[in-house]
């Protein structure tokens, strides 16, 4: 299986954040790992990430969790 990383949002052609969402959503747990490597290699090389899941184990990989709650940070 190929899986193509895109950010949805990049105002510096893949230089600046990177908003995911769900990332992970419709994967099984192997590839989902993967993808979740993926994104934490990048972050390494200093690449902000600003993923978005209702999943606590993939909020888990980040290494700062924001929570929202009827939109407003818990």
């Amino acid at each position: 299986m190929y899986i193509l990383l895109k950010p949805l949002f990049s105002r510096h052609k893949g230089i600046g954040v990177q908003f995911t969402d769900e990332p992970t959503g419709n994967l099984d747990g192997e590839n989902a790992e993967n993808v979740m490597d993926i994104l934490k290699a990048l972050n390494k090389e200093g690449k902000t990430i600003v993923l978005v899941t209702h999943d606590l184990k993939i909020a888990n990989y980040a290494d700062r969790i924001i929570r929202l709650e009827q939109g407003k940070i818990v």
